[in-house]
Parts: C-alpha cells; structure tokens; sequence
C-alpha cells in the first residue's frame, strides 16, 4: 500500500461539498482508505490574486495504486466536479483542484508528475492543513512542520467543522 498526500483545493461553486464527494470519489475509485483529513482553511488566492479566496485541505490514503495511476484517477475527478484544464487560466479560480503532495518517499520527475510535489515548501496553503495531519513527516529531507515555519501564513484561516 502507497501512503499518499494530496492536497485539494477550490474556490467556485460549494467548495466544502466538493471536498467530501472528491475525496469519497477518491476512495472508490483509487480503492484507497482515508488516514487522516485535515480541517478546512480558506486562503487568499496565490498566483493570480485577482479573484476570490480559495479553501483548501489536505488528506492522507493509503492506496494499491501507483502515483501515474492514482494522478489519473485525480484527473478524471477534477474534470467530473467541472475543471477543464486546458480551458483555465494558469493559478485561476476552479471548482476543484486535487494535487499529489508525496507518495511514499518515492522521488519521481516526469512530464507530467513530479514527486514530492516540486513547489510545496512555497505554498503556506498547503503547508496548513499538510501541518496538521502529518505536521512531522519529513518530505524532500524537511520536515512539514519546519517547511511551515519558513512561510508566511497570513491570511489563512481556519473554517469551522461542518459538523
């Protein structure tokens, strides 16, 4: 079993709804069980600071599938929940976004996946809820939690369970 973490993002639509049926899209598909799953945070958009604030969360499974497999899945799943990349504008607003954080310790540098994700230690929005379910797991020889002291998180707030 590969231990995976994934970041997901959102900023159109019911983004907290999508989260819950992604991740339960996830674990169907990807036959992965859910370790832990982060709490929600609404952050200020990266990038492209011209548009609405995103949410953001992050959520640990364990998965049979290997990274290009379980990236398909990912893929598939954002295209369901309405995301057409090639349509979007680079760092703009979308209805989903799933990202592979890591996968194992496996280092991994392809056209179309990178592992461990390639900008983590820049992205305090990740760094957040990443923090909060594997805050000591050391990544690219960093721990998390030390990755998150090296960002500013202002801005970035905690939302309340939904219960």
């Amino acid at each position: 079993m590969g231990n995976v973490l994934i970041a997901l993002g959102g900023n159109l639509g019911d983004v907290r709804a999508t989260f819950r049926k992604a991740i339960a899209h996830i674990c169907g598909i990807a036959q992965a069980t859910v370790i832990a799953r982060s709490s929600d945070y609404i952050t200020p958009p990266w990038g492209d600071a011209d548009q609405d604030p995103f949410i953001n969360a992050c959520v640990e499974i364990e998965t049979d599938l290997d990274p290009h497999a379980l990236l398909f899945v990912m893929q598939k799943i954002e295209q369901k929940f309405g995301r057409v990349r090639d349509k979007e504008r680079r760092w703009g607003p979308r209805t989903l976004d799933l990202d592979m954080i890591a996968y194992d310790d496996v280092s991994l540098q392809k056209p179309d996946l990178t592992l461990p994700h390639p900008r983590l230690f820049e992205r305090a929005f990740v760094l957040v809820p990443l923090a909060e379910i594997a805050g000591d797991r050391v990544i690219s020889g960093i721990r998390v939690r030390d990755g998150l002291a090296g960002v500013s998180t202002q801005g970035i707030e905690r939302l309340p369970d939904t219960g």
